[in-house]
C-alpha cells in the first residue's frame, strides 16, 4: 500500500511474532498497521516516521529468532 510511515513500533534486536504491527502507515488518512510476515529479530529499520512507501516496498528486516 503506498503511503506515509507515521510510527515504527519495533527497533534493532527486538523479539517479533507473525502477525505483530511493526509500523503505521497512513494512506488516504487512514491508519493502517503494517505486520511482520514471519517471526524472528528485527535486524534492520529501513524507513522512519516522514517517509513515503510505495506498494511492495521492505520497511523492516526480519532475522531467525
Amino acid at each position: 500500500m503506498q503511503g506515509t510511515i507515521v510510527k515504527v513500533l519495533v527497533a534493532v534486536g527486538d523479539t517479533v511474532e507473525a502477525g505483530q504491527a511493526v509500523t503505521v502507515l497512513e494512506a488516504m488518512k487512514m491508519e493502517n498497521n503494517i505486520t511482520a510476515e514471519t517471526s524472528g529479530t528485527v535486524a534492520e529499520v529501513k524507513v522512519k516516521p516522514g517517509d513515503a512507501v510505495g506498494a511492495g516496498d521492505v520497511v523492516v528486516v526480519i532475522g531467525p529468532a
